[in-house]
């Protein structure tokens, strides 16, 4: 019967994205052709409406369908008409449709660091592009200090999103580890927390310098899962077990608006200090059973 269910699940997700494949793509070539971008910010904002649209179905047949154990815990003062940044650890596919069943119309629009690889996925990948994600290639240490030219366009990225972000409110959230937690992943970066890979501070460094004087704050969200190995697919068969996400509301300090991570080590330590502090704060909160 779970098998059965998990097909169902991903029949409907797939309509689902087709459906509204149709007018995503007809604005993405509107928008094309669009001179000057105080029009484009016009067919912006049908795209995001796309968009939100695509999660109000999918979050509709989830609740109705798969019935997720979700169990939250969410601050006071959430708005859709202000402006976020949004910090998480992940496990699985699952984290994204757990944020939206947590915090979608709670935020407004929301924008996501992704991977550069994930442009080749059809439809979800036009989307990110339309919807002007920072697509980042994810380098390595040693890969940025022999292609510096790749570090530099990652940062370009994330300088466009913040200048349009000021545009409109948006909700940013960054996955911070950079990929999924797996104990291969755990072994392979000698990481100092039990359930966390470490944190990559350049991406949420460059949002809090660029747009920090408009957010009104951080959301520093931590997921656990009942089961020591979540699946998407698991989910999709309404197999998961209790999703326990919950989160602190953070205020922007002073000084992070006021250095450069790239340039001003100083800055750049003061930086890694706090991420870790927080880093830390979470991962003892997921040793609590």
């Amino acid at each position: 019967m779970s098998t059965l269910r998990g097909i169902v699940s991903l029949l409907l997700l797939t309509l689902n994205t087709l459906f509204w494949a149709v007018p995503l793509i007809a604005l993405t070539l509107l928008k094309l052709i669009t001179p000057g971008r105080p029009l484009r910010r016009r067919v912006l904002r049908w795209l995001n409406g796309v968009a939100l649209g695509w999660v109000d179905v999918n979050l509709w047949w989830i609740r109705h369908w798969i019935r997720p154990d979700l169990r939250l815990d969410l601050p006071d003062g959430l708005s859709r008409d202000e402006w976020w940044l949004v910090l998480a650890n992940h496990r699985s596919w699952t984290d994204i449709f757990a944020l939206f069943l947590a915090l979608h119309r709670r935020l407004p629009m929301p924008h996501f660091f992704v991977k550069r690889q994930l442009i080749w996925i059809p439809v979800v990948g036009l989307a990110f592009w339309a919807l002007e994600f920072p697509m980042l290639r994810r380098l390595t240490r040693e890969q940025r200090e022999r292609h510096p030219h790749l570090a530099r366009r990652d940062r370009e990225a994330t300088e466009r999103m913040c200048a349009h972000a000021r545009e409109r409110p948006i909700a940013i959230y960054n996955f911070v580890e950079g990929t999924r937690f797996t104990p291969a992943k755990h072994a392979a970066r000698h990481s100092p927390y039990r359930h966390l890979l470490p944190p990559r501070a350049g991406g949420i460094a460059q949002v809090l310098n660029l747009l920090g004087d408009r957010l009104s704050g951080i959301l520093d969200v931590t997921l656990r899962y009942s089961r020591p190995e979540p699946r998407f697919w698991d989910f999709l068969c309404g197999r998961e077990g209790a999703i326990h996400l919950s989160a602190r509301r953070l205020t922007v300090p002073e000084w992070m608006t006021q250095g450069d991570y790239h340039q001003d080590p100083a800055y750049k330590e003061r930086f890694h200090t706090w991420l870790n502090a927080q880093w830390q704060a979470k991962d003892a909160a997921l040793d609590t059973p």
